[in-house]
């Protein structure tokens, strides 16, 4: 599902190749249909407006909002297991996760980083791909609620991936996540720990086994 990959791109770090293929990402997003009109037209607009930007322009927008907010990070466990020994754990679960479905993960990756998931779900069969967005939607439903609290146009893109899940976030669970990272963790401390951590990147080895993966996510 290519829809998947355009959201992951449009929430990675914005290179300026990004721009060229904006045209791409806007007709793969119409032709696929899978986010509803608003969403699809939301996205089109933030994609017009990064197009708009200068290069530098939209880098140091996006690091000085996902770089140096801690609570705005893009790794999905720190927003639920913050930096308790439970994140190392579920991350090793995510990876063999990776690999069941014949997903290589290259060298030193963080597995929970938003735009990778996202990246992995679109191998993935629709089903079991909007099964599994539906486990994190809750973390991405906070994101989004930040995101819009700042005024910032990344919260187009983050509502369109939680409109992708099979279920809609619990507001308690919602309620949770926020209570986890506040702004209070934007600190120098936590950034420094926050930058240590490596960017991520896997590539597929074959393709997922299609008919295993909706079993196994399909609950």
């Amino acid at each position: 599902m290519l829809t998947f990959k355009v959201l992951s791109a449009l929430l990675a770090y914005p290179e300026p190749a990004l721009v060229t293929e904006a045209d791409r990402l806007i007709a793969v997003l119409e032709q696929e249909a899978l986010l509803p009109p608003e969403h699809r037209q939301a996205i089109a607009r933030f994609i017009d407006g990064l197009a708009g930007m200068a290069p530098l322009d939209a880098e140091e927008r996006y690091v000085a909002l996902f770089d140096r907010n801690r609570s705005l990070s893009l790794h999905l466990y720190e927003h639920v297991h913050g930096e308790s020994r439970d994140r190392g754990q579920a991350m090793v679960q995510l990876a063999e996760l990776y690999r069941l479905h014949g997903v290589e993960i290259d060298a030193r990756e963080l597995p929970d980083y938003l735009p990778l998931f996202l990246e992995f779900l679109s191998m993935l069969p629709l089903p079991a791909a909007s099964s599994l967005l539906s486990e994190a939607v809750h973390v991405v439903a906070a994101l989004t609620k930040r995101l819009t609290e700042r005024s910032s146009p990344y919260a187009a893109v983050t509502a369109a991936v939680a409109a992708l899940a099979a279920r809609p976030a619990e507001r308690a669970a919602v309620a949770d996540v926020l209570e986890m990272l506040k702004p209070e963790a934007d600190s120098l401390e936590s950034l420094d720990r926050q930058w240590e951590e490596e960017a991520v990147r896997f590539s597929a080895a074959g393709g997922p086994d299609r008919a295993a993966v909706a079993a196994s996510c399909g609950r």
